[in-house]
């Protein structure tokens, strides 16, 4: 299973994210930087099965362009029923 670690204290931008999810997903070239092209990744090119970990997560008031990023992974997991899981990660201290 393809394993993605995702640390929101060091992913700040929208931008981080795609190049932090391209550089572990294998997924060859450079994805746009949108939410469009993140989806056709996910559900067409990605190596499945998958799992993201999510760690530190932004509230939407925090980072409103990183929780929608967080919510089409979600969705993505539904939408994949089971071959792609996202796991949020509670962090203490």
């Amino acid at each position: 299973m393809l394993e993605m670690h995702f640390d929101f204290l060091a992913i700040r931008s929208g931008e981080e994210f795609y190049r932090c999810f391209t550089e572990q997903s294998g997924i060859a070239g450079k994805p746009g930087a949108s939410i469009d092209a993140l989806w056709d990744m996910l559900t067409g090119e990605l190596r499945l099965p998958a799992r993201a970990w999510l760690y530190h997560l932004p509230s939407v008031q925090q980072r409103a362009d990183l929780a929608a990023i967080i919510e089409l992974l979600e969705e993505a997991a539904r939408e994949l029923q089971g071959e792609f899981i996202v796991q949020r990660v509670q962090v203490c201290g």
